[in-house]
């Protein structure tokens, strides 16, 4: 009989989107910051948890690079992003001497520090809980779902790019939800165009792969959602 998990310190987390892709380079980190700043815009407290171990952007994409992560009674304090303390963030980029310093870790021990982030990271109460996770189907992904798993209802954010080989990816990371019970609330294509600097018109690339698309708006259940670059290509 499966034992049920302690509350501990995600008690308060209401809901948890991990942001997945099948691929590096899509922008996973750009859309777990986005989503946090669009949910504090809407008045929700919110957390992201980066479990990229080998490439953590998030202390980056935030402005929060060098800052110190520091013990309470409950476990490890999560740096804050702004004096509201609306937004939280724990990775391993904080624990990092230099941030040009490589994490060489083999499986266990990268999955040991997951675990130790769902258990040991006070996070007190949030809305949302978003995991910044690597590229891939692999050990940290197995890690991740399975240690937040009991605490709170999952649903996954896919990302991805407009070229055609990305849907093949794609449709293997949506492989995975289906086979670890994952609900897939989104499918979006980031770089999807770019707004041009003249007359501020969305333009498509035209690397761009809508019919392959709608296909996998078909096998994920989901609808596609497209979002630009921020500039112009050079």
């Amino acid at each position: 009989m499966e034992v049920a998990a302690e509350p501990g310190n995600l008690a308060g987390v209401r809901h948890i989107i991990l942001v997945l892709s099948g691929k590096g380079g899509v922008g996973k980190s750009t859309i777990s910051t986005e989503l946090a700043l669009a949910l504090r815009h809407a008045g929700k407290k919110v957390g992201i948890l980066d479990v990229d171990l080998c490439g953590p952007s998030i202390p980056r994409m935030l402005r929060a690079q060098g800052r110190a992560v520091h013990q309470c009674d409950s476990g490890w304090v999560p740096v804050f992003v702004d004096q509201e303390q609306s937004i939280s963030l724990m990775s391993v980029g904080f624990l990092l001497e230099s941030p040009d310093e490589a994490v060489v870790w083999r499986g266990p021990k990268k999955n040991a520090l997951i675990k130790q982030f769902v258990s040991d990271v006070a996070w007190g109460q949030l809305d949302y809980l978003v995991v910044d996770t690597p590229p891939g189907t692999s050990d940290e992904h197995m890690a991740a779902v399975e240690a937040l798993r009991p605490y709170s209802p999952l649903g996954a954010l896919v990302v991805t790019t407009p070229q055609a080989v990305s849907v093949g990816d794609v449709r293997r990371e949506l492989t995975f939800c289906r086979k670890t019970g994952l609900q897939v609330v989104g499918v979006v294509e980031n770089m999807s165009g770019f707004v041009c600097p003249h007359c501020a018109a969305l333009c498509l690339w035209i690397l761009s792969s809508r019919g392959a698309w709608r296909k996998v708006e078909t096998s994920s259940g989901t609808s596609l959602r497209v979002l630009p670059s921020p500039r112009s290509p050079p």
